[in-house]
């Protein structure tokens, strides 16, 4: 099975942003980690990071029918982007949304998730472990669904 992961704004600066909230893991750590799990399950990896909106929906397009599925970290434009909910659900596949600390433990304007609404699950909280439980549910998802 081959996973599409997505990467929002700032999340780039991972190690150097806010390392109390984010901790020190850099993303090229976070997709190394990110790919051995990939292995150790038998699945295949396309990762891409970007601060801009219009490169995410790109991605959502691009992959749509050469992947079984995306772990999508939006970062802030969980809370912002309509359009990235409609790239969500236009992709026909299920995304997992996925994010290093708990929004809803964090200011308000944090609560609301416009992207969730498209997504299958959610794992958020827990750093880089959000990333590695919703890979293993999601592949789990996707072959039970071919059951």
């Amino acid at each position: 099975m081959q996973l599409l992961v997505l990467h929002g704004p700032n999340l780039g600066s991972l190690g150097r942003r806010e390392p109390d909230l984010y901790g020190t893991m850099s993303l090229l750590e976070l997709n190394r980690e990110l790919h051995r799990e990939a292995i150790a399950l038998h699945a295949g990896l396309v990762i891409h990071q970007s601060n801009h909106e219009g490169d995410l929906l790109d991605w959502l397009e691009e992959y749509r029918d050469l992947v079984d599925g995306c772990l999508f970290n939006p970062g802030a434009y969980t809370h912002t982007s309509i359009a990235l909910l409609d790239g969500v659900l236009a992709f026909g596949k299920p995304v997992v949304e996925i994010h290093l600390t708990e929004p809803l433990a964090r200011e308000p304007f944090r609560h609301e998730s416009y992207v969730g609404r498209g997504c299958v699950k959610r794992f958020a909280g827990q750093g880089m472990e959000s990333y590695l439980e919703g890979m293993r549910w999601l592949l789990a998802f996707l072959q039970e669904s071919r059951s």
